[in-house]
């Protein structure tokens, strides 16, 4: 499959987020809407965007009793979004359940796909905090394998850790990862990032990429290096 960047659109409304994706003409990037926005604006947001021809990840990041995340699935399966998420905390049940309930009737479905850990959680604070004292490349990894058991497509990890996914999990088995940072940028409040050149030598499938485009001076610009960078 092609490598693709995914834009993290993590505005607060939906005027903010047309006047951002206005600055790139007739390009239409893949965007990630997540909690902040959806939650501001519902459904319509997602209607709106991919009517205006733009593939969406909606990273809403699941998890609940096995039978509500799949009558949540259900009815997000309406949206006809590309990718969606949920923890793979949740556990294998729930992850079938998700499925299950995300599949059309006529089979059709977006790619569902796994939160292992998210790129802000260091092994000192899973260890001390979440009380998890395998170390965290093995965690990830064992979190994937578990998504894959449940007929997953794939799992958010970040690029650090995609090439021990794929080897455990195969080449097919997707990676979506966050925490990409241009060379000499700001982590923000990432603490597991690497560059897009190098997330692609990892083996990233998808990199997703919020501040370092969205807050760029020239976004569009920021864009295309970013897909210059990881397309190599």
């Amino acid at each position: 499959m092609n490598r693709e960047v995914i834009i993290a659109c993590d505005f607060s409304s939906a005027a903010e987020l047309y006047a951002f994706l206005d600055r790139f003409g007739e390009e239409r990037p893949f965007v990630k809407i997540g909690m902040e926005l959806f939650y501001a604006e519902g459904p319509a947001i997602v209607r709106e965007i991919k009517r205006r021809g733009h593939k969406i990840f909606l990273d809403l990041k699941l998890h609940d009793i096995p039978n509500t995340v799949k009558r949540a699935m259900a009815i997000l399966s309406g949206l006809n979004v590309d990718i969606i998420n949920l923890h793979a905390a949740g556990t294998i049940e729930m992850m079938r359940a998700a499925l299950e309930g995300l599949t059309r009737p006529d089979g059709s479905r977006p790619l569902l796909i796994a939160v292992t850990q998210l790129t802000s959680t260091s092994e000192q604070r899973m260890r001390e905090e979440l009380l998890i004292d395998h170390p965290i490349n093995e965690v990830i990894v064992h979190y994937a394998e578990n998504a894959k058991a449940a007929g997953l497509d794939g799992v958010v990890c970040s690029p650090l850790e995609a090439g021990m996914v794929k080897e455990a999990c195969g080449k097919d088995f997707l990676t979506v990862t966050p925490g990409v940072r241009f060379a000499g940028g700001s982590a923000g409040d990432q603490v597991r990032i690497t560059t897009p050149a190098r997330a692609r030598e990892l083996g990233s499938d998808y990199i997703v990429v919020g501040r370092p485009i969205t807050a760029a001076k020239d976004p569009l610009a920021a864009y295309r290096r970013c897909v210059e960078e990881f397309g190599g």
